[in-house]
């Protein structure tokens, strides 16, 4: 009796954990909206020409706000593999193909003083690549931020790329060997 008692308990046990492993997360279309919203760091208010389309694999997002527009390819698991966002001056970013910085013939004087003091600032060619994850992480550019700063922990071979974005302060968590944002704080 008791041996059959703990047989059952066993086979209760496995079949439950079991179900659970193989349960999938159903992800509904607003799920998809919520997340690229929340990587644009956009509300629904400030989401115009909402479009959700369900691929085989991955839903397309994209949406206009008054900085821009997005594009986001997002699998059906809510991880984002894709991300492309055009500014409302038709310079775009993207996060599968580097980006190569439009400059405009007239400058205003704060643009000036900006460049001046990125120009202060050099890089190696890896930093570089690093501050250029974590912008297009957050479907940023160079020129739309200030104060930025990198630097590499060897111990864990990954980068710290912090920036002033509009006030706020953020820092992101580069990996040194593929250059994949690992985190970003922002505050």
């Amino acid at each position: 009796m008791v041996k059959r008692r703990n047989s059952f308990i066993i086979l209760a046990s496995t079949l439950l954990l079991t179900g659970c492993g193989n349960s999938e997360l159903e992800i509904t279309q607003n799920d998809i909206l919520e997340v690229a919203r929340d990587d644009a760091n956009a509300t629904k208010k400030e989401c115009s020409n909402v479009s959700v389309q369900e691929e085989k694999k991955y839903y397309t997002v994209s949406f206009d706000t008054t900085t821009g527009s997005y594009e986001y390819k997002i699998g059906k698991d809510g991880i984002i593999q894709e991300r492309n966002y055009k500014r409302s001056n038709s310079e775009e970013v993207s996060t599968t193909e580097p980006v190569e910085e439009k400059k405009e013939e007239t400058k205003s004087e704060t643009e000036t003083k900006k460049e001046e003091k990125k120009d202060s600032t050099s890089f190696d060619e890896n930093q570089q690549q690093a501050i250029n994850a974590a912008l297009a992480n957050a479907g940023l550019g160079q020129e739309d931020v200030t104060d930025i700063g990198c630097t590499l922990d060897e111990a864990s071979q990954q980068y710290t790329v912090t920036f002033n974005f509009q006030g706020t302060n953020n820092t992101s968590t580069v990996d040194a060997q593929s250059f994949a944002v690992l985190s970003t704080i922002m505050g």
